[in-house]
């Protein structure tokens, strides 16, 4: 009924079967007037029969469904069938049906036979067929037994949707999904996604409350770090975190991140909050991390807020690389740059370096030993260079046993050592060469063979006084209680 101004008027459609044949035909969607009175009769002797489960009757046998199929006739289709299926008329569509309706729909055909089995008077499946000429179609099809034949099936209207664009969109951005999923999960870099809104919201809070100096405000508590830190929802970790962090699978990795992210990974985090806190959402650094078999990660960490998540962090990435292999070549090579490798401590390079830094900072006084293998030319002419390199390695045991930081041994030439004893007065030093010699005595009674021995000389330097000189002052004692050790082992006093 349609209303204008105060005028009423009321308008009437006769039912006109013309009209009705003209929608049907010019349908903007395929449509299928078929006869489904055969197949209800089917129905009826296999219910006859005691068959009480479609479904799996007619999976017994695939045969069964053809034969629901055959009993399906076709009375009528419209033009948008047609077109969709590439056929001249009726007559071709229909002799060309095993072509439309392949194996790829047998599934979706027997959910459809089942919903009228089961008494519904309608049914609906997504579903493939084929055009004429072999192209695939995705469908979303309904079919209803039309008013007046729930009786009989005899006629039933099916209609079909083309939704292979929709399907082909779904299936690219599924396969897009599984191929980042795929690179996810089998990146050869540990990769954690992770939200840190929480940790925004709290960096915003601060910043509301007037603060700006991020760093003194971390200084000052360092419990706000913590927070930061405990707030940190892990979303996913790959593969290759849980080979790295030694974790049998993800629930027991995140149930003890605690072993992983031990205290001194709190600075490293208080310098990402800090970058944070100055609106860089792309880092890199160094960190520790500890893998829960105990032992330490060196890792070279990126982490990155992701597009799309920067207004509030909500998904963010870090990508681990383990440099733990570097970095124990690195320090090995250090190592390698201020030690002596037979007997294990400071080489020379490392001794006229760390007497410079003494020169000029202290602490004084400083005590200087200059101490000299005895015997060690002998050894290497009479019983050849494995037993001098062999007094070598145990006069090394005996002087890294006897001396700590901030005191130093180091092996300054062949058969030449010296201790560098920062802060020590000359009585504190002749202590220490007390407990060398005592040392001495127990390394040659556990080595059998030839005696370790040495000659030692000792000098203290003041404030201001030239290091390079009580060096010599200490290198002539030495050579006093050499010649002292040797007038001892010969009746003379040659060296």
């Amino acid at each position: 009924m349609l209303h204008s101004n105060a005028n009423t008027l009321d308008v009437h459609l006769a039912d006109d079967p013309q009209d009705d044949a003209r929608m049907f035909d010019l349908a903007p969607v395929s449509l299928w007037l078929e006869d489904y009175s055969g197949l209800k009769q089917l129905f009826e002797k296999w219910r006859a029969a005691g068959v009480t489960s479609l479904k799996a009757y007619l999976e017994e046998d695939f045969e069964r469904v053809q034969a629901c199929s055959s009993q399906i006739r076709v009375i009528k289709v419209n033009r948008k069938t047609l077109s969709l299926f590439e056929a001249d008329d009726v007559a071709h569509l229909v002799a060309n049906l095993d072509k439309i309706f392949q194996a790829d729909m047998l599934k979706a055909h027997i959910d459809e036979l089942v919903q009228l089995w089961n008494g519904g008077l309608a049914f609906e499946s997504n579903t493939v067929n084929y055009t004429l000429s072999g192209k695939r179609l995705d469908i979303q099809l309904k079919g209803t037994v039309l008013p007046g034949h729930e009786k009989e099936w005899d006629r039933v209207l099916v209609a079909i949707e083309d939704v292979t664009e929709r399907e082909n969109a779904r299936r690219e951005l599924a396969t897009s999904e599984a191929y980042a999923r795929g690179l996810f999960e089998h990146s050869p870099v540990s990769l954690w996604v992770e939200d840190f809104s929480a940790v925004k919201q709290l960096l915003d809070d601060v910043r509301r409350q007037g603060i700006s100096d991020f760093r003194t405000f971390t200084d000052v508590h360092p419990e706000f770090i913590a927070r930061c830190l405990s707030e940190i929802r892990v979303i996913d970790v790959n593969r290759h975190t849980l080979e790295l962090f030694a974790a049998p699978d993800k629930k027991t990795l995140l149930g003890n991140l605690g072993e992983v992210l031990r205290e001194e990974m709190q600075e490293h985090f208080r310098e990402q909050l800090i970058e944070l806190w100055q609106g860089k959402i792309f880092q890199q650094r160094e960190v520790v991390n500890y893998s829960l078999a105990g032992d330490e990660l060196h890792l070279h960490l990126q982490f990155s807020v992701l597009p799309g998540h920067e207004h509030d962090w909500s998904l963010v990435q870090l990508a681990l690389t383990d440099i733990t292999a570097r970095k124990r070549a690195e320090a090995y090579l250090e190592y390698l740059g201020k030690h002596d490798v037979l007997t294990k401590l400071y080489n020379r390079s490392f001794y006229v370096d760390e007497l410079n830094r003494l020169e000029r900072k202290g602490p004084f006084p400083v005590s200087i030993a200059i101490i000299d293998l005895n015997g060690l030319k002998a050894a290497n002419d009479q019983l050849g260079h494995a037993a001098g390199d062999a007094l070598l390695r145990r006069a090394g045991e005996v002087l890294n046993n006897a001396i700590d930081k901030p005191s130093y041994a180091a092996r300054i030439g062949g058969d030449e050592f010296a201790l560098l004893l920062p802060g020590m007065e000359e009585r504190e030093a002749k202590l220490v060469l007390e407990s060398i010699e005592n040392l001495l005595e127990v390394n040659n009674q556990f080595y059998t063979g030839l005696p370790l021995s040495f000659a030692t000389g000792l000098a203290t330097g003041e404030r201001g006084e030239r290091l390079e000189a009580v060096v010599k002052r200490a290198d002539l004692r030495m050579y006093e209680a050499k010649r002292a050790y040797y007038a001892a082992m010969s009746g003379t006093s040659g060296l």
